[in-house]
């Protein structure tokens, strides 16, 4: 099974995040043991911050890194628990905020994968790829701390 750095690069989705990795010299985290639960944008998400907005994050090691750890939480945190979960407190130090809401016809017995997920104003569009050191959400919206 590859790590979440592996599963990244290999996800065309994800190149503008493993960019942003390199540049804030977070990869080698992202390798490590874990376990991490990273909300991962893809590259619309990015896409929806202006050009020069992006381009001075990416320009700014620290506000670059600071906007990533904000999107990893510590320890493997799999789709059925996010969705009983109201926070979670990321590596950045700040808690993001977590909302589900579940079809109109919805069942108790229906899975968590039937249910929407938000992470602050961000949404949970895939959940549960698993990696050897963790686990990746991704998600359509960059979170700011």
């Amino acid at each position: 099974m590859k790590n979440i750095i592996e599963t990244a690069v290999g996800n065309p989705d994800f190149s503008t995040l493993v960019n942003a990795l390199k540049k804030a010299d977070l990869v080698a985290t992202l390798e490590g043991d874990g376990p991490f639960t990273v909300f991962a944008p893809t590259n619309k998400a990015f896409a929806k911050i202006p050009s020069a907005t992006l381009d001075s994050v990416l320009a700014d090691k620290a506000k670059l890194t600071s906007i990533l750890t904000y999107h990893v939480v510590a320890g493997k945190v799999m789709q059925k628990d996010v969705v009983k979960m109201s926070e979670a407190r990321t590596v950045e130090g700040s808690t993001v905020a977590v909302s589900t809401k579940s079809d109109a016809s919805a069942t108790e017995a229906d899975s968590a994968a039937d249910m929407d997920v938000t992470i602050n104003d961000a949404t949970i569009t895939m959940a549960d790829i698993e990696c050897s050191n963790g686990v990746i959400h991704v998600i359509d919206t960059v979170l700011m701390p």
